[in-house]
């Protein structure tokens, strides 16, 4: 049983290797200080944190995140490490929280490697802290144990660094937001509230036949999503509440939101089962494939649009971020419990050949043997307990795929072949796919709620591709239907600037396609005119009304008259004066793709961007930038921001996004046409009639 502990109060270790997990209210930076008798700390190695998140037997996070894995072993400690203190921070820039009494309580436990809870405290009494010291492991006569802590400090890293002895306390806490920064540019943001599986009613496998995915939170409430975009209204209320409780209707009797498939949770024994109300046909897609009715006493087959949701849409959203949550914990339970494995056979090792009259003979040769059978034994449990996750995610991806709607359907569903211009805006886009190395081929969805809150950026510089350490043989270059670039092995440096160039315009005919007419627009900076054959679909099907004019001069007018629309939208917003805008403005969404950046841009120029990338997403104004970092570097740090606002992709696959929870890299691919297709020509070809219609 997990021990709760209080202000002061310890708790012994009864284990060299633990894992401390922490859960809060909003994204966090988690780092660990490794202290002498006295707490002071040697220097700025001392100390894990995003930065530098590997010491001697301490690994933290990379990122910020509203739910943390901490690893450690106290065997891995250097001698003169008598404690080891879990540092909480709020980072600068991310959310609106600037104090931990203006969220939840976080939680931080201390667990074994299978997830068996040892002793949690809650750090309650917070207020204008922004830094906490929550729990302490120190050493005394020779045996580990943790105490609650909860030391809060309202100057915030800086002072808590200082206060244990750490004379560069401020440069550190400099480093550590810059290393913050870097990773809140690089992780894929979660969604306003996730549907975690544990909130579905019936999700997968019944509780007591279904492996855990990863370990669960620690804490016994859902996990807030990190990096949440704002929900709005009922469906972030919606969205909030567990799958087996129906949302309040409007009106009339009770609205029961549940699939009709789904076998609830089983009553406590003893309890007669109630007979189920009848339940509304299942939307369009949502059914089960033919004959998929489990049995009464076995596990329900997964469907599509099991979770919590107002609309179909809502439900497959939060379904698929369910998917992508479980994979990542599930990956990163067996990496640890590998890693456990790979542990003890070092030690069983070292034990059985310490002493030098053991290391030869039969005795040596057997020690060696039951140490590597008992490793070949973890590690063949943790990958049986990873593959019955993956069977299952894999049979829910099978379902939820066909069942996706434009937005968030690859280019080779059929969805796209009766495609008709639609009368509401989606609440989500599918940038690409992501896999990890342990199962290459399950791919799930990256998904982006829209309207988007950041700006992209398509990298294409070669270091988009030749950045991967060695070929990868699952690594499928783009072949694509757009322009004349059909490739089947790595491009060059011009085939990379081609790709991602057809990438941004792939990009962009999806947006125009899933918005109604008239909605959304796409404007293009092309200085240099390298572009024209990656735009000729959207120029041919007048989807872009011309072809970007070439030189300074284009760059100018775009730049003017969106940064124009910038300042009016704001006024009106600001004063509720939306009728007074002029009536020559397009209040339509805009897309800018930006191509051959810096080419063509002087200092105003770079300025009226930068605005446009800070204040154009909240007034409907997006920025996809198709670049080379390499090629702006004679500006210096002046762009830092700009890059860091923009979340990077790549025309090829590449592992260089972070999940949320884990922080595993993942690896994107983006989404390609199938070879010889002419969809996405047709796609903007209905897109530019509908709009001759409306």
């Amino acid at each position: 049983m997990t021990a709760e502990l209080v202000r002061g109060q310890n708790h012994p270790l009864d284990r060299a290797r633990v894992e401390i997990r922490v859960t809060a209210g909003s994204p966090v930076v988690a780092g660990v200080t490794l202290g002498d008798e006295q707490g002071r700390l040697a220097g700025a190695e001392a100390v894990a944190h995003p930065g530098a998140p590997r010491r001697p037997g301490i690994e933290v996070p990379r990122q910020a995140a509203a739910d943390h894995r901490i690893a450690v072993d106290l065997d891995a400690l250097p001698g003169d490490v008598h404690r080891v203190s879990v540092l909480l921070a709020l980072p600068r820039g991310i959310g609106a929280l600037s104090t931990f009494g203006s969220a939840a309580a976080p939680s931080v436990t201390v667990t074994a490697l299978d997830g068996t809870g040892i002793a949690r405290y809650t750090v309650t009494g917070l207020g204008a802290e922004s830094a906490v010291v929550a729990v302490e492991l120190y050493r005394r006569q020779g045996a580990w144990k943790v105490r609650a802590v909860g030391q809060g400090y309202a100057d915030g890293l800086p002072a808590m660094l200082h206060d244990q002895g750490l004379p560069q306390a401020a440069e550190l806490a400099a480093q550590i937001e810059e290393a913050i920064s870097h990773g809140q540019a690089r992780a894929v943001q979660a969604p306003a509230v996730a549907a975690g599986r544990s909130e579905r009613a019936g999700a997968g496998p019944a509780a007591a036949d279904r492996p855990s995915p990863a370990h669960p939170p620690a804490s016994d409430g859902p996990p807030s999503a990190p990096g949440a975009a704002p929900g709005t209204g009922a469906k972030a209320a919606a969205a909030a509440r567990p799958a087996d409780v129906a949302p309040a209707p409007v009106g009339g009797g009770p609205i029961d939101y549940r699939h009709p498939q789904r076998r609830s949770n089983p009553p406590p024994a003893g309890q007669a089962p109630t007979a189920p109300a009848p339940a509304p046909a299942a939307p369009a897609g949502a059914s089960a494939p033919a004959g998929s009715s489990a049995p009464p006493d076995g596990p329900s087959l997964p469907v599509a649009g099991d979770a919590a949701g107002w609309s179909m849409e809502e439900r497959l959203y939060n379904q698929v971020w369910g998917m992508f949550e479980d994979l990542a914990r599930s990956v990163a339970a067996y990496r640890s419990a590998s890693g456990f494995a790979e542990s003890r056979l070092e030690q069983e090792l070292d034990q059985a050949l310490s002493d030098p009259r053991n290391r030869l003979g039969t005795a040596a040769d057997a020690a060696r043997a039951t140490a590597r059978d008992k490793h070949a034994a973890l590690v063949a449990q943790a990958r049986a307990a990873l593959d019955r996750d993956l069977a299952q995610l894999a049979a829910e991806s099978a379902v939820v795929e066909p069942a996706l709607p434009p937005a968030f359907a690859r280019w080779d569903h059929p969805v796209w072949q009766g495609h008709h211009t639609p009368l509401e805006r989606p609440m989500a886009l599918r940038l690409g796919d992501l896999h990890l190395p342990e199962v290459l081929d399950l791919r799930i969805p990256m998904l982006v709620r829209l309207p988007l809150e950041r700006g992209l950026w398509i990298d294409s510089g070669p270091d988009a591709y030749a950045g991967s350490a060695g070929p990868d043989p699952d690594r499928d270059i783009a072949r694509r239907e757009l322009g004349s670039a059909l490739t089947d092995g790595p491009p060059d440096e011009a085939g990379l600037r081609r790709l991602a160039m057809e990438t941004a315009v792939a990009l962009a005919a999806r947006m125009l396609a899933i918005h109604p007419a008239g909605d959304f627009a796409v404007q293009v900076i092309d200085p240099g005119g390298t572009a024209a054959p990656a735009l000729a679909p959207l120029v041919e099907s007048g989807a872009l009304p011309a072809a970007p004019v070439p030189g300074a001069k284009g760059v100018a007018t775009v730049l003017e008259a969106l940064t124009r629309r910038v300042d009016l939208v704001q006024m009106a917003v600001r004063h509720r004066a939306g009728d007074a805008l002029p009536p020559d403005l397009d209040t339509a969404e805009q897309l800018l793709i930006v191509h051959d950046f810096p080419h063509g841009f002087d200092d105003r120029a770079l300025t009226q961007l930068r605005y446009l990338a800070d204040e154009g997403p909240a007034v409907g104004v997006h920025l996809l930038m198709v670049a080379d970092r390499a090629q702006s570097r004679e500006y210096g740090p002046v762009l830092d921001p700009l890059w860091r606002s923009l979340l990077r992709i790549t025309p090829v696959a590449d592992a260089h996004l972070a999940d949320p929870w884990v922080g595993h890299a993942w690896t994107y691919e983006p989404l390609l046409a199938p070879k010889g297709s002419q969809v996405v020509r047709q796609v903007l070809g209905r897109v530019a009639a509908a709009r001759r219609a409306s």
